[in-house]
């Protein structure tokens, strides 16, 4: 902590990044006391500019961050807060406080395939795919994996590339009919990386 450099106001921004898809989810700002209270509980904690107070994110909502790492950008005028968010992090109810997620190629499909399905558009292949159940979801699952060690032994890389599409947006499919979030399969991935 003794690289950060506190402005004259005696607060640094501090930017909270999800730490399973690199998504930016808010920017606040601590002082010390925030700073040593996130690093001694876990807990993401903030000095809010308007009320002059600690706050821990999410004690009232219980949208909490679990703080993984926090790091202190190369002039030591912001700090980086790593975390796992529980629930929406604006207090508007949007995932982020920049609107929705913009974060990684399967973070927005597995998003479109939540809209689908919560809208149910007419001529939606992904909306009568989630009509059709698991047990059909899961079979096209099956077909695509196939389909993608054929391409993976057989085929050229253009043909891997588009067979191994069609696998993970199917497997998204699956996850969105089983009301698994991709979050979960990514915390899980995660593990496994350590």
């Amino acid at each position: 902590m003794e690289a950060v450099r506190f402005g004259n106001d005696g607060l640094v921004p501090v930017v909270a990044q999800s730490a399973l898809a690199g998504e930016v989810l808010m920017v606040a700002y601590a002082d010390r006391e925030a700073l040593e209270r996130t690093r001694a509980t876990g807990q993401a904690h903030y000095r809010s500019r308007s009320r002059g107070e600690l706050w821990q994110k999410g004690a009232t909502s219980g949208h909490t961050q679990t703080v993984e790492d926090v790091r202190v950008d190369c002039d030591g005028d912001a700090v980086l807060y790593v975390v796992r968010q529980q629930g929406p992090a604006c207090h508007t109810g949007a995932p982020t406080c920049f609107g929705e997620p913009t974060g990684g190629t399967l973070t927005r499909l597995a998003g479109t395939v939540a809209e689908r399905a919560r809208d149910k558009p007419a001529g939606s292949y992904t909306a009568r795919l989630l009509q059709e159940g698991v047990a059909k979801i899961a079979q096209k699952v099956g077909e695509e994996a196939v389909e993608t060690v054929v391409a993976a032994t057989s085929e050229d890389r253009a043909r891997l590339a588009s067979e191994a599409a069609d696998l993970l947006y199917h497997l998204l499919v699956l996850l969105e009919a089983r009301q698994l979030p991709l979050d979960r399969v990514l915390e899980e991935l995660d593990a496994r990386a350590r």
